[in-house]
């Protein structure tokens, strides 16, 4: 049996799990697949993930019915501007019997950590969040503390429009492996959610285990991508950086591009689309699936295409329109 034929075994094994997960979150979130799909994926990716979208979108409900359809430890933290560092990792408290000082956990030792409207905290408190993110550990006084596995971020924020937001630094915007922008729903859709406000929220069944998480996140990562489909991903990140080459309608309109840390988002991204899909290979449809969310986030307009109205959706999709597919 090859490798291929071994991973697919795999992912057979594990898939029907992630696929009782969509039916479970789908009793009580109308619409969104698209979302709960990006959600499982940066699940599977061990990859953190962005959402933006207007108040009452069902982006916190979202959240909380992974956790629990995953059986998960779940944590919520509303980010507001009065937040502290402590509030987020914890602190150490001074026993003046013992003349020792007792550690106290916060929120974010948990599984899944919803960062509810995030970009409303103040600096020190996205510091702090960063490290957990990026080195899945928090240092309170002089030791440092693992964070559970699988640990996964999963922050909202309303757009930056909105009065009392404030941009998240570049630095840790880029720690997010996506960044889903949640639309309004449909007519029809609408009205369904409006006819099950009056009727109880069912009671999700947990499908799987922390334990089962952890083999699919390594399945993931054994999955194939070939060295033409890495090069074709390499190829879309470095048009980031100089679309102008590559077309020129694209000249002139970006800032900066995307860094080498899209590239290793988007080849786990495409993994993570293939295992759901059920295969132990991605090919270079997972690639373009999964490349808007990747990317949106990591390219920064001109203030000359902002002004002409180009989005980074826009120049992201254009540049995966013109590169060539393997």
């Amino acid at each position: 049996m090859s490798t291929v034929e071994q991973t697919e075994a795999r992912v057979a094994e594990l898939g029907p799990v992630f696929q009782e997960a969509r039916t479970q979150i789908a009793r009580i979130l109308v619409g969104q697949a698209a979302m709960v799909d990006s959600l499982l994926l940066g699940m599977l990716a061990d990859g953190h993930v962005l959402l933006e979208g207007a108040p009452g979108l069902a982006k916190t409900t979202a959240v909380k019915a992974l956790a629990s359809t995953l059986h998960l430890a779940f944590s919520r933290i509303q980010f507001t501007p009065d937040l502290l560092p402590a509030d987020l990792v914890g602190t150490q408290i001074y026993e003046p019997k013992t003349g020792e000082f007792r550690t106290r956990q916060g929120p974010v030792f948990a599984n899944v950590v919803l960062a509810d409207e995030i970009n409303r905290a103040p600096a020190k408190v996205q510091a702090a969040l960063l490290e957990a993110m990026q080195e899945r550990q928090v240092t309170l006084g002089d030791r440092t503390y693992p964070l559970p596995t699988p640990f996964l971020v999963l922050a909202t924020q309303n757009p930056i429009e909105q009065e009392g937001t404030y941009p998240l630094p570049e630095a840790q915007t880029d720690r997010f492996m996506l960044k889903l922008s949640v639309d309004y729903p449909s007519r029809d859709e609408e009205l369904e959610i409006v006819a099950r406000a009056a009727t109880p929220v069912p009671r999700l069944t947990p499908v799987a285990s922390p334990e089962q998480i952890l083999a699919a996140q390594e399945v993931v990562r054994g999955i194939r991508i070939t060295d033409p489909l890495m090069a074709y991903i390499v190829d879309i990140v470095r048009a980031t950086r100089d679309p102008g080459r590559l077309d020129a309608q694209l000249q002139g309109t970006v800032e900066y591009g995307a860094s080498p840390r899209a590239s290793i988002s988007i080849a786990a991204a495409a993994r993570a689309r293939a295992f759901l899909d059920g295969r132990g290979y991605a090919v270079p449809e997972d690639v373009k699936s999964v490349g808007p969310d990747v990317l949106r986030h990591r390219v920064l307009p001109t203030y000359e295409a902002e002004a002409d109205g180009t989005t980074s959706d826009d120049i992201v999709a254009r540049i995966l329109d013109v590169v060539k597919m393997p």
